[in-house]
């Protein structure tokens, strides 16, 4: 016996940070940003603390708003508070960079040994269906199902965009594993909810609740399949 039971259906992922290369690829479009301001003495590690936690303080407002939405009004008072001069076409840079972050080198392989093994694959993520779409297709064709915040109209970590995708899965919390690297957005609602999940440090500094432990952490997401193989799945 193991402490994961029997085989899930289905395997959903966290998109950015677990399957997308999120940290490279928001630095270099903050870096875009900062180049029309020469000479600031603003660093690309401030604007993006600052805007991170614009971005989470809105997603967690009522009524939902799109991520387009949420990332240009938290781009935009970022850098007011930094004192920068915000310009529309900022966020234009932002949301474009995002759609074309391309995976990490080992997710494509994976995703595919996954499939091999019979298991369903899909990304549930806190972004706009159109953002997603540039990354989906980075992935070889073997995601089978996106659930986005724009699709169920609530984000991460609240309990309402998971149950959403359950529902959208026609199963229960027992019939699927996530697998993301974001403890703040995902452990959270797996502690919350009380659904499998695996958690994949990828050595960034996040560390995990100190009030729940993960079902197996891994470091690479190639090592889910072997992990898998080891359960009998």
């Amino acid at each position: 016996m193991n402490n994961f039971g029997t085989k899930p259906e289905w395997l959903t992922f966290d998109c950015y940070g677990t399957l997308i290369q999120w940290d490279e690829g928001l630095v270099k479009a903050v870096e875009r940003i900062l180049n029309r301001h020469n000479g600031t003495p603003v660093s690309v590690e401030k604007l993006i603390r600052v805007y991170d936690a614009y971005e989470h303080e809105l997603e967690a407002q009522k009524p939902h708003r799109s991520f387009r939405d949420v990332a240009g009004t938290a781009l935009e008072m970022a850098m007011k508070e930094l004192g920068l001069d915000y310009q529309p076409d900022d966020i234009e840079i932002l949301t474009s960079s995002i759609s074309a972050m391309p995976p990490f080198q080992e997710v494509v392989p994976a995703l595919a040994q996954l499939k091999k093994m019979g298991f369903k694959l899909c990304i549930v993520s806190n972004t706009d269906d159109d953002i997603i779409a540039g990354n989906v297709a980075q992935m070889g064709g073997h995601i089978d199902r996106v659930i986005s915040a724009q699709q169920a109209q609530a984000y991460k970590p609240t309990r309402a965009i998971f149950e959403h995708a359950h529902k959208a899965l026609g199963v229960g919390k027992e019939d699927v594993v996530h697998i993301c690297a974001s403890p703040h957005l995902d452990l959270q609602a797996a502690r919350d909810i009380g659904f499998r999940c695996v958690w994949i440090d990828r050595g960034t500094a996040r560390i995990p609740l100190p009030d729940y432990t993960p079902d197996a952490i891994l470091s690479r997401l190639d090592r889910a399949p072997v992990l898998f193989k080891q359960l009998g799945w």
